[in-house]
């Protein structure tokens, strides 16, 4: 089995914030001896998280990491991945990812899209599409990208394409007039929703790609909701019609 090389807190953090395009210098602190896991560190968490040393004798399968086992697993992963090498996790949801997609428009380095990624991991998205800028915050991702599939398109003409060599339609999510209500659409089994920044919502170029846009019904006061919000109610919607509740679990 290859062992994954392994960093030192320093070198951690320092890997953590190189993944970030705008990490913020928030005067937080930044504790050395706090110990990360290597290759998925739970960035400034406490040294607790997650399981120690495995004890007795070790488990055998190419699933494992020696690494892993012998210092003990503090990734943020459910227990059926505890001390899974992260190439083995991959191998293992793609066994089993469901038929949706999410894209997010990147034009304005908005900080939900670390978050609808994390949601979009928690909810076995196929794959995640991020249009436009390639460098997006990661941390609100909690590094649960590296779980995903994540694809690169200059624009929504672009990512249309993709997806419609692959026979999946394009969904804009956004409180545009004339937009359909999500609550009562038919859902296909095979689908993208497209999501746009905060504030502005979709572009027009990728209304323009859309197959047809849905919003989230509101009934208070405020004009929008959170983009990270209305990503994870789009993403439950499809759970709630096509997910099999048997293969869920909780961390």
């Amino acid at each position: 089995m290859t062992t994954p090389e392994r960093a030192g807190p320093a070198d951690a953090h320092a890997r953590l914030d190189a993944d970030r395009d705008d990490a913020p210098d928030d005067g937080a602190p930044r504790d050395p001896e706090h110990r990360l896991a290597p290759y998925d560190p739970m960035p400034y968490g406490r040294p607790e998280v997650g399981v120690g040393p495995w004890e007795g004798p070790w488990p055998e399968g190419s699933a494992y990491d020696p690494e892993l086992l012998r210092d003990g697993d503090r990734r943020n992963v459910v227990d059926r991945y505890r001390y899974w090498r992260m190439e083995a996790i991959v191998a293992d949801l793609d066994t089993r990812r469901h038929d949706f997609h999410v894209a997010i428009e990147n034009w304005q380095h908005d900080f939900n899209i670390g978050t609808i990624v994390r949601t979009a991991n928690a909810f076995l998205a196929k794959e995640v599409h991020i249009v436009g800028n390639r460098r997006w915050n990661r941390r609100g991702a909690m590094v649960t990208d590296r779980y995903q599939h994540v694809r690169y398109h200059p624009d929504a003409a672009a990512l249309a394409a993709y997806l419609g060599d692959r026979d999946v339609p394009l969904w804009g999510v956004d409180n545009l007039p004339g937009s359909l209500h999500l609550e009562t659409a038919t859902l296909p089994r095979r689908v993208c929703f497209l999501f746009g920044q905060e504030g502005p919502g979709l572009s027009e170029t990728a209304r323009a790609a859309c197959t047809a846009t849905f919003s989230i019904a509101q009934f208070g006061s405020t004009r929008s909701i959170n983009a990270s919000v209305a990503a994870a109610v789009a993403m439950h919607a499809w759970v709630r019609t096509y997910a099999d509740f048997t293969e869920a679990w909780r961390g």
